[in-house]
């Protein structure tokens, strides 16, 4: 029985988890770890944090298995995180996280700068807070010295590779996302390199998410008892890999994970600049490319998280909704904007804040938490719309991530899109994706890339008195934006 590895360095933990010949999961473990919060809206973490919780993982994972039958890995993870190493591979300073808000305030002069250049058109729609290039471009301005050791730039999951491997490299999808290349020329932006005067030895070599980048590291091969035939591929960002385990890639239907961040993937036969979303390029072989496009709410779980463990300091979030009446759902007038960490694809505003809006002293706590997930479906239901679903794409949407797991929310969702939610069974999404992946990098056969469709775990239709109550909350909802920017005009 051979075994095959996905690792997901998500942005609080690492995921991982190991596949047979058949892609069945035969084992799963997952460690946490922290990042850093130097000064308000910065977001960082040393990379050797992702290092130790997955060693540390590698040792629960493989503990029941033949490690000798360990024929290949792949690394997932956080999207745009940006990584430093320096000519030995060193890390110079910590990554600067996706959620990283240090550069708010450069980013409309970095649009302007590089406005008018054929391969910056693409790139003009997706350049934000967090994106490699306004954290090098950061770097570049804030930190002379590093910048100077600077010798190479990787994105999370890129790291993971090249501390494995030994060999630098990034896929399509890291690549088409970090705002420093061309999607529709395919090449990197000459007109972005000159701005932030990159050397042409710092890009990454691009390869397909399937393809082999190299062997095992011996050093770890001894440590960890696994064969010198293992294999490391070269891995992708969490989303596509993601959409590989829930059938998004191959079945072309809409999958909504709720995790941290909402994310919205939908899959394209070609790039499509007249919609909203990051237009991600992915590649398994290097040579056939899908598009892949991926919209965001910035706070999702991360809004929920922040209520029930930051302020009211519950570990159990369902406790909070245990005694919340389906039948009662809506009825109360409070709204919850959940943008606070800003926003990346509806207004494309950085600067945007939550609110709490009608609160009275007769809310209780399970009211609140009602509102934060209403208002996170609200903010869901409005990202849809900016993205053109059609009709018959939203009818076979599929919701999967941590807060798929809530009933409450499910309906609420279900409610508010006045459409069927499916859950998509099993929680493991971008790690069992890569590790899909480096089993089909490694075993041949017809069936090696057809993947079956995600099971369904349940499902949640919506309700028309609740549809017609949640129509009306969502077009006061649509209010909130003006109204937070006049008040922040004053």
């Amino acid at each position: 029985m051979s075994y095959f590895l996905g690792i997901d360095i998500g942005t609080s933990s690492a995921k991982l988890i190991a596949v047979d010949e058949s892609g069945r999961a035969v084992a799963r473990c997952g460690r946490d770890y922290r990042y850093d919060q130097p000064a308000p809206g910065w977001r960082e973490i040393w990379p050797g944090e992702w290092v130790k919780a997955v060693e540390d993982g590698l040792e629960e994972l493989l503990a029941g298995l033949d490690r000798e039958q360990v024929e290949a890995i792949g690394f997932t993870g956080q999207m745009h995180t940006t990584v430093f190493p320096d000519k030995e591979g060193a890390c110079i300073r910590p990554a600067i996280m996706w959620n990283d808000m240090r550069t708010k305030d450069r980013i409309a002069s970095m649009k302007e700068a590089v406005t008018g250049s054929e391969d910056t058109r693409s790139i003009l729609r997706i350049l934000s807070t967090g994106s490699p290039a306004a954290n090098l471009l950061w770097l570049k301005e804030h930190e002379k010295e590093n910048w100077n050791r600077l010798d190479k730039f990787l994105i999370g999951p890129d790291y993971l590779a090249y501390y494995f491997s030994g060999e630098y490299g990034t896929d399509y999808c890291e690549a088409s996302t970090s705002s420093l290349y061309d999607t529709e020329g395919r090449r990197w932006s000459e007109t972005m390199g000159r701005f932030l005067g990159l050397a042409e030895s710092v890009y990454p070599t691009i390869r397909g998410s399937q393809e082999i980048v190299g062997g095992l590291r011996e050093e770890l091969r001894e440590r960890f008892g696994l064969s010198a035939g293992v294999r490391i591929i070269a891995g992708t960002g969490d989303n596509p890999a993601a959409a590989v385990a829930t059938g998004a890639l191959q079945y072309h239907y809409p999958v909504l994970s709720i995790g941290t961040s909402g994310v919205l993937v939908l899959s394209r036969d070609r790039v499509d600049q007249d919609i909203k979303g990051k237009q991600i390029l992915f590649s398994l072989d290097g040579e056939r490319m899908h598009v892949l496009v991926q919209g965001v709410v910035q706070s999702a779980g991360g809004s929920y998280n922040w209520y029930a463990k930051n302020i009211l300091g519950v570990d159990d979030f369902n406790s909070l909704t245990k005694s919340v009446d389906l039948d009662t759902l809506g009825e109360t007038d409070l709204l919850f904007y959940p943008h606070l960490t800003g926003d990346k694809t509806i207004y494309a505003d950085p600067t945007l804040r939550g609110a709490f809006i009608g609160l009275d002293t007769n809310h209780t706590r399970e009211d609140l938490a009602v509102a934060v997930m209403e208002g996170i479906c609200f903010a869901v239901r409005q990202l849809i719309q900016e993205m053109r679903l059609t009709k018959e794409e939203l009818g076979q949407l599929k919701v999967t991530g941590g807060g798929s797991y809530s009933r409450i929310w499910m309906q609420i969702l279900a409610d508010v899109l006045n459409t069927r939610i499916e859950q998509l069974d099993g929680g493991e999404g971008a790690s069992l994706g890569v590790a899909v992946m480096a089993r089909n990098a490694v075993v041949s056969g017809p069936d090696r890339d057809r993947e079956r469709p995600a099971k369904i775990r349940g499902s949640f239709v919506p309700r028309p008195h609740h549809v017609g109550v949640y129509e009306l909350k969502y077009r006061r909802y649509l209010r909130i934006y003006d109204a937070l920017k006049k008040i922040e005009g004053i």
